[in-house]
């Protein structure tokens, strides 16, 4: 069974001053001083500090047209289509492409609603961001709860200053964001002995992504561990009956290819030819980083056993950009790691010490805040160098020159300041000839400015196109 732990002496308010030596405005005042130092109200706190900070890389970001990749654009054109109560047919992905065949996202559906009320790319942005928010509510309640304010606090503040969140926030939007808040959810409530909100929040990781449900196997497995419950058993069941069910049967049946397209990147073939593969720098770094961004802590928790299923995934691919600690992978690992360090600080006898776990709350938030220097948010610092405006004319004039409506075709460029007002393609694929193309050819000094529209009537052959914007960024052709 858990073992509660006793809160922190001197993270305790004390009794409000009271008798008649008080006047009644004293008394009122130390009220509100101590419901303002809730754990709830400092959970709140923290999670809206992040939010605040988190909205406004976004918004630099989307303000200097910096696109990291295609799929805000993907995701916006699943939400537009679950606002109009259509299936996520992503044009942006192929002709008719149906986004549920490339990975199991169903709970992504809940953008739909939103979408319809703010109908712009960057809503899904605030979304991400809103839902990274709460986890860091959730984790620093849950901190301050078991380990006193001082402590709780800093692990609250390091939780959302861990690198994970920040390559997930730069990455912009990917179904992972709801993840993320259902962990957080999910273990603190095992760790607090909830075991059916711990099993509900678990259970639904399965319909954010399919290799989540290896994940809820893993939890089921440490719930069963812990607790000595069936509960935990069958909730291992139910994470790996939905992952061969997504894998085998509905990603192959909603996939243009009849296949579950990430098959072919879980390489244990080449593991087993070449098991150092397994120590490549890039992997190593990841691992050491996750140990590293809780001081060691995570390390005395069977808790930890839960990243092993991201991180196999991961590190058996033969793809680099899923080593490292960049794009969104590592940010369903953070509520894991730091929920697990909560456990170790809370339940391990050597560190009784008020004194110690405060020591160790700082080193974990000094740890997040040396390493934010070489992450997304601490381009904040300097954000006239990270975040240029140099070419927001040029790309405001491009966009002018494409109509609302039209069918697009494009490369990352600008396609997430697209999906919202047309039916954007990506330039990359086999695609009907589009109404307007617009390329991005700053890469291509030189260039004629008839280019996009003289390569647009080879891709596309026995149809016309003229150009209608031309500078040394973007040209845009129209379609005669």
């Amino acid at each position: 069974m858990t073992t509660v732990q006793k809160p922190d002496p001197q993270a305790s308010a004390g009794p409000a001053p009271s008798g008649p030596g008080w006047p009644a405005a004293f008394q009122r005042a130390a009220a509100l001083s101590r419901a303002a130092a809730s754990p709830l109200s400092l959970a709140g706190l923290a999670g809206a500090m992040a939010l605040a900070l988190y909205s406004l890389f976004s918004w630099l970001q989307w303000q200097s047209f910096t696109i990291r990749s295609w799929d805000l654009g993907i995701f916006t054109q699943l939400a537009k289509a679950y606002a109009n109560f259509q299936p996520p047919i992503v044009s942006l992905k192929g002709e008719g492409y149906n986004l549920l065949g490339d990975h199991f996202h169903p709970l992504l559906v809940v953008l739909g609603p939103i979408y319809k009320v703010f109908p712009h790319a960057f809503t899904l942005l605030v979304v991400q961001n809103v839902l990274f928010a709460v986890s860091v509510a959730v984790i620093t309640h849950f901190a301050i709860k078991r380990l006193g304010r001082f402590t709780g606090v800093c692990i609250g503040i390091g939780y959302a200053l861990s690198w994970g969140l920040q390559s997930a926030v730069d990455s912009q939007f990917h179904e992972i964001a709801f993840a993320v808040p259902l962990l957080a959810l999910s273990l603190t409530a095992l760790l607090d002995g909830r075991w059916r909100a711990a099993w509900i929040w678990a259970a639904l990781l399965v319909f954010v992504k399919e290799d989540l449900g290896l994940t809820v196997l893993t939890i089921g497995l440490v719930m069963a561990f812990r607790v000595h419950t069936t509960a935990g058993l069958w909730l291992a069941a139910w994470g790996a009956g939905w992952f061969v069910l997504t894998t085998k049967v509905i990603l192959p049946a909603l996939n243009p290819g009849s296949q579950w397209a990430y098959e072919s990147q879980l390489n244990i073939g080449g593991l087993l030819s070449d098991p150092l593969s397994f120590f490549y720098p890039d992997k190593v770094v990841t691992v050491l980083l996750l140990v590293a961004i809780t001081a060691g802590l995570c390390l005395f928790s069977p808790l930890a056993l839960i990243v092993l299923p991201t991180l196999a995934w991961r590190f058996l691919s033969e793809l680099p950009v899923y080593w490292g600690q960049d794009w969104q992978y590592s940010a369903v690992l953070m509520p894991v790691v730091f929920a697990a360090a909560i456990d170790a600080l809370s339940r391990r006898r050597v560190l009784d010490s008020a004194r110690l776990r405060r020591l160790l709350g700082a080193g974990i938030l000094l740890i997040s805040v040396v390493l934010s220097s070489q992450y997304a948010l601490g381009s904040l610092l300097d954000p006239s160098r990270h975040f240029p405006l140099t070419t927001v004319a040029s790309s405001e004039n491009a966009l002018a020159a494409v109509p609302d409506g039209v069918t697009v075709e494009t490369d990352i460029s600008l396609m997430s300041y697209l999906v919202d007002r047309s039916e954007v393609y990506w330039i990359g694929n086999e695609n009907p000839p589009p109404q307007y193309v617009l390329i991005d050819v700053s890469a291509r000094p030189g260039l004629a400015p008839t280019a996009a529209a003289a390569e647009a009537q080879q891709r596309f052959p026995g149809t016309r196109y003229e150009t209608v914007f031309a500078d040394s960024r973007y040209q845009v052709a129209r379609q005669k």
